[in-house]
């Protein structure tokens, strides 16, 4: 999940390859992924200078707080809505989703293993 920036940025590579078939797709791709990785870079490059006083502002800590709160609750919000609304369905499925959860955060143990681990688990309940 960790190996590219996003979703967003892993379609706009398909999509790129998708619209531009010729050579190999690679030239559209290349071209999709620069497009949407600029302007986040030009945001970053031009807010640089004005990044350590804007770092010490006791209002610009606040308004991030805030932005991490209402973050914090889309996730969660997400989590509910369609996961939990459609993949809870009985105590067999929340105890897999504890035991991920707890195996995760708790004993650290790496994603891949915890998805593979909760598929096999879910193809034999």
């Amino acid at each position: 999940a960790q190996a590219v920036p996003g979703p967003l940025f892993t379609f706009a590579a398909f999509l790129g390859a998708a619209m531009a078939p010729w050579p190999g797709g690679g030239l559209g791709a290349l071209v999709c992924l620069v497009a949407i990785f600029v302007p986040s870079f030009l945001l970053v490059a031009g807010a640089l200078p004005f990044w350590e006083p804007l770092r010490r502002s006791a209002h610009a800590q606040a308004a991030l707080a805030g932005v991490n709160a209402a973050v914090v609750g889309l996730l969660l919000a997400a989590l509910y809505n369609p996961v939990w609304t459609s993949a809870i369905l009985g105590t067999a499925d929340f105890g897999l989703a504890l035991l991920a959860f707890v195996a995760l955060v708790f004993w650290r143990v790496p994603p891949w293993a915890v998805v593979l681990a909760c598929a096999t688990a879910g193809a034999l309940v």
